[in-house]
């Protein structure tokens, strides 16, 4: 029978149409990927690109030449200009109206300078560096306090919005705070007020001792698919231990993440036939004291469905198939 589940932070409602019970086979598979021998992304070819901003280079080489591991170039069709302007807001007739300067700031994070090298396959100590660019890149936009919001995010595969099949990350740095982290926080400030504790450590500290949701686990961090789960076979990535802030992570952790990050993409891409899926980073805003009650986190999510009248209409999401049954099988998945 369909299980209706609420999201105890958001206070999210999702269907969980166990009618449906969809396994990995059950899910189309995506056409096999063709390689591109003009990839702007590729070394060798870093012309094709805007300049660099920052790389990982163990040679000394020069910038927006071969000899780097990871990348970081401007997008070259941004969606948010990073001018010197300020940051104005204005509104419209009555009121009714809002809007604000198109200011914010839109990178490629270049995960590796081999095209057809995946983030899960690339060895731990690089996925390290990425992820040390990651903070290096938050830590440099946090000077500018015209930012209020970074998001890191991964489209990987045509439907899931990847244009270039060459891995990479991209980053958007926004002058608002998104109205989803906001949900988050407020949710999460519901229950410190209430409770005096981090719901995230709460949630993390059941699921541990319940099990059936834990895909995967080491001394530092977590993945598994929480119980209101949105979309089959969804996934979150978070610290053990309680912090707010991704870019306060201690470096000695990132080869922790690096390793837990690849092996839950891995047993994704294995159980389900290697999907095209998002993920993204949230962790607290650059402004504002969120440290006690919120938690960053990386969520997964496999693109296996779609949205449609029903979840548009409604803000309910149908998910098909057991946040349960999908750890068990992404848990005992052999890779």
């Amino acid at each position: 029978m369909p299980e209706l589940r609420k999201d105890p932070i958001v206070n999210r409602w999702v269907i969980i149409s166990t009618e449906r019970g969809k396994r990995p086979h059950d899910f189309p598979s995506p056409q096999k990927r063709v390689n591109s021998q003009s990839c702007p992304f590729c070394t060798g070819n870093e012309g094709l690109t805007p300049p660099e901003i920052q790389s990982v280079r163990r040679d000394s080489s020069s910038p927006d030449t071969p000899g780097w591991s990871v990348r970081v170039v401007p997008n070259k069709y941004p969606a948010l200009l990073n001018s010197d302007d300020a940051v104005t807001r204005s509104g419209a007739g009555d009121g009714l109206f809002d809007s604000m300067t198109g200011f914010g700031t839109h990178e490629v994070i270049i995960e590796s300078p081999e095209h057809d090298k995946e983030f899960e396959f690339l060895p731990n100590p690089h996925v390290a560096d990425c992820l040390q660019v990651f903070q290096e890149r938050f830590l440099e936009l946090k000077k500018d306090d015209r930012f209020k919001y970074i998001l890191i995010f991964k489209n990987h595969g045509e439907s899931a919005g990847a244009s270039i099949e060459h891995s990479h990350c991209q980053l958007i740095g926004l002058p608002i705070v998104p109205e989803l982290v906001n949900e988050e926080l407020a949710g999460s400030l519901r229950h410190y007020e209430k409770n005096e504790r981090c719901i995230y450590c709460d949630l993390i500290k059941l699921e541990l001792s319940d099990g059936r949701r834990i895909v995967t686990q080491n001394e530092e961090f977590v993945a598994l698919c929480p119980y209101a789960s949105a979309f089959p076979f969804e996934m979150w990535i978070l610290p053990v231990n309680h912090n707010a802030r991704f870019e306060n992570t201690d470096e000695d952790e990132f080869p922790h993440l690096a390793s837990l990050f690849k092996e839950t993409i891995l047993r994704m891409k294995t159980a389900l036939g290697t999907p095209p899926y998002n993920f993204y980073l949230h962790t607290s805003p650059i402004h504002g004291n969120h440290n006690d009650h919120y938690h960053w986190h990386i969520e997964i999510m496999p693109k296996l469905t779609k949205v449609a009248g029903f979840e548009q209409g409604t803000g309910f999401f149908i998910n098909p198939t057991l946040p349960e049954e999908a750890a068990e099988i992404l848990r005992n998945t052999k890779i």
